[in-house]
């Protein structure tokens, strides 16, 4: 029975509404939503979409404190700093629908990303615009405007037509 208010993970572990607004101020203030197209031989296309979700902090504490609250991600140290990375497709969808009322800042990302996850790459056109899709949500991301790929290009220049 799931008490109003409060969201159960994957895990069945209960993640009250106060947690979650947490969890959406921390991705708004100091996370990320990207995509990214990766190289992938065992893809029909070779390629596969990545929704990935980071959290940059100084101190571990609260990263950690993530990761158990949701049993997702993985807390790494990164040089000076600690990130939260989520990389797994199916915990970014469940973290991203969790957090989805609650976020403020960074809606637009939110439900580019949840655009990309919910979108079956069956054909090369679904593969096309999912990378649309990847590179929208990279144009709203401060730190790739000026390395931002353009997946679509990347994409055709290595997809033969006829697959």
């Amino acid at each position: 029975m799931q008490v109003p208010g409060r969201l159960v993970n994957t895990v069945g572990k209960t993640v009250s509404e106060v947690n979650r607004a947490y969890m959406a101020g921390l991705i708004d203030a100091d996370g990320a939503i990207i995509a990214s197209i990766e190289s992938h031989a065992e893809k029909k296309f070779k390629f596969r979409v990545r929704v990935i979700i980071k959290v940059t902090q100084k101190d571990q504490d609260i990263l950690i404190w993530l990761k158990e609250t949701t049993q997702f991600g993985r807390v790494v140290k990164n040089r000076t700093v600690f990130d939260w990375i989520l990389r797994y497709q199916r915990h970014a969808l469940i973290f991203l629908e969790m957090i989805k009322p609650f976020i403020r800042g960074k809606t637009n990302q939110l439900e580019l990303a949840l655009r990309i996850l919910s979108t079956p790459v069956e054909t090369y056109q679904d593969l096309i615009s999912v990378a649309q899709l990847a590179d929208t949500l990279a144009s709203f991301n401060v730190r790739s405007k000026n390395r931002r790929k353009n997946y679509v290009s990347k994409i055709q220049e290595t997809v033969s037509r006829n697959d």
